[in-house]
């Protein structure tokens, strides 16, 4: 079989830091195990804040993103360090996570992979073993992107589960422009691609939001979690299309998201960059405007800090 119609091996996650515990679990499809990384409160914090779960985009997974440290320093770290249990979720086909098997197969032969229906079911496996590891009643969740819209599906579903929410650039209503495109079960997302998606949203002519320094360890860190990828042409990671399904389905339907709004009962902040085009804030706007049963909903923009455009500051979820 050529090396780009072979599947994504489960990785051996290393540790991030000396204190991460790992855990691999048993989610809702047979033989499957979902991977799961944990960071307790940092000595000398204030005070527990409680407990936060990550929920990653469509294309790269925990260690890419709340655990990925810029400088020495990680979002999870910010967390950590205000007293927070911060647990992060790799779906299936990213990470540290199973890979669905249909991924062996030629990516055409089947639908899109790891849609938000069945990453609502994983979510809810995971929840429910951190609060049974836990003692807790509940949980906060921090979604980013794609993952925004697997955090709401399960919060109007399980909302006696849920805290609070933050929605880091979530997936939004947008003007609808042409049919949504079909994607395969899987695809291979190189760095350009990535690159191509960190600036997409910068107006044009502004820097972007990660600099070529930064970017460039994150590549080879996001190439690492593939073992195939550098035997590609270009390198890149082998990732299930179900995200992106959604997402082009979402643009194409302007406004049907797969997701419940008014389902969502716990308070909501909404994150965006003040680097975003203004459609993404008309988009994050018209989100936050939509969640009519939230009792307390904030929409944050994060400031840019001159001259390096990846040190903005570090988002402080407050109670």
């Amino acid at each position: 079989m050529d090396a780009i119609m072979q599947p994504r091996p489960t990785v051996a996650a290393p540790l991030l830091d000396e204190r991460e515990q790992h855990f691999r679990i048993t989610g809702p499809i047979t033989g499957l195990k979902l991977f799961l990384r944990y960071l307790p409160p940092t000595s000398g914090a204030d005070y527990a804040h409680g407990t936060v779960l990550y929920v990653h985009g469509g294309t790269f997974p925990s260690a890419l993103s709340i655990a990925h440290r810029f400088d020495g320093r990680s979002w999870r770290d910010e967390l950590c360090a205000a007293g927070y249990d911060v647990w992060g979720l790799d779906f299936h086909g990213f990470g540290a996570s199973d890979p669905y098997p249909e991924m062996a197969d030629p990516a055409d032969a089947h639908a899109p992979l790891g849609r938000a229906d069945t990453a609502t079911r994983q979510l809810e496996a995971t929840v429910r073993f951190i609060l049974g590891h836990t003692g807790a009643p509940r949980l906060s969740l921090v979604a980013h992107s794609w993952g925004a819209i697997v955090a709401a599906r399960f919060a109007a579903e399980c909302p006696n589960l849920v805290d609070r929410l933050v929605f880091f650039g979530p997936i939004a209503r947008r003007p609808k422009q042409a049919e949504p495109a079909r994607f395969p079960a899987w695809r291979i997302v190189t760095l350009a691609d990535q690159w191509e998606r960190f600036t997409a949203d910068v107006p044009v002519g502004g820097p972007p939001v990660l600099s070529r320094r930064h970017f460039e360890a994150w590549g080879e860190a996001y190439l690492d979690g593939d073992p195939e990828s550098r035997t590609r042409l270009p390198a890149g990671v082998n990732v299930p299309s179900g995200p992106w399904q959604d997402i082009a389905d979402a643009d194409a339907h302007a406004g049907e998201l797969g997701y419940d709004l008014a389902g969502i009962r716990a308070p909501v902040a909404i994150i965006r960059g003040e680097w975003d085009s203004l459609s993404t804030e008309a988009d994050a706007q018209w989100l936050f405007d939509a969640l009519t049963a939230s009792p307390l909903k904030r929409y944050v923009k994060i400031a840019r800090n001159a001259p390096d455009a990846s040190r903005s500051g570090p988002l402080r979820v407050v109670p």
